[in-house]
């Protein structure tokens, strides 16, 4: 893999794009297994596919300080061929549901070194609450204990989903209620994230409570809605799309 000539990287993201949040603290435990060892920073952000990285995630992938500018097609080279389906789809997911990237994967580096790693990472949010992209670090588990490491890995992953699931479920109920689209939807979860000083998905899990406990569908409504599933079933697609 040759080295590719990007130019410098920038490191004014903050300046150009206004005052974004301070970096959170590094909340990684100390007791993390054997072997596991923290490598450096990086920043993704959705609004033009940029990205950011420490010296050190430069050096990771085969590269001196300020050598490259990374960018989406450099670091799916560097991902494992094996790994570049999954790095596709988890970039397709952060660009289209503004998830974080968190992920277990291989890098292989400049001189074809392969290197195991887990990515950690939370939204970047703007000063409306808006996510704007994604931030973390990555960890080097080449001599790792590699069950526990999933494991950790895996319920940052999860936790992710879940905080994410809750928004779109929220997202859903006001869709249906209001008539409006998912941007709308968001919108008002939004404004009440900013008028009760909470985070939205802690706005969008009230919702969901609330909603569920003061509108409950009544029996006509069920058997109108059990109607349309059932004949959504049986008018879709093909038979190959049948589970047996």
């Amino acid at each position: 893999m040759q080295h590719d000539d990007h130019g410098p990287r920038c490191e004014d993201a903050d300046h150009e794009r206004g005052a974004l949040p301070a970096r959170r603290p590094d909340k990684t435990s100390d007791r993390m297994p054997s072997g596991i060892r923290r490598i450096g920073d990086f920043r993704f952000f959705y609004e033009g596919e940029k990205w950011e990285w420490s010296d050190e995630v430069a050096a990771l992938h085969g590269y001196g300080p300020g050598e490259v500018e990374p960018t989406t097609e450099l670091m799916r080279r560097h991902k494992h061929p094996e790994d570049r389906a999954h790095f596709d789809a988890m970039l397709a997911e952060m660009l289209t549901d503004h998830a974080p990237f968190s992920s277990r994967h291989r890098i292989v580096d400049t001189s074809g070194r392969v290197r195991p790693v887990a990515v950690i990472a939370h939204s970047i949010t703007d000063a409306t609450g808006e996510t704007i992209g994604t931030e973390g670090f990555y960890l080097d588990l080449t001599d790792a204990e590699l069950a526990v490491v999933q494991r950790r890995v895996d319920d940052q992953v999860r936790a992710f989903r879940d905080s994410s699931g809750v928004i779109e479920q929220a997202k859903g109920m006001l869709m249906l209620v209001y008539g409006v689209n998912a941007d709308r939807a968001f919108d008002v979860l939004r404004w009440r994230s900013q008028q009760e000083n909470v985070k939205i998905r802690d706005v969008a899990a009230a919702l969901i409570v609330e909603i569920q406990a003061s509108l409950p569908l009544e029996n006509h409504h069920r058997r109108r809605l059990d109607e349309i599933v059932l004949r959504a079933r049986r008018s879709s697609g093909s038979s190959s799309d049948v589970v047996h």
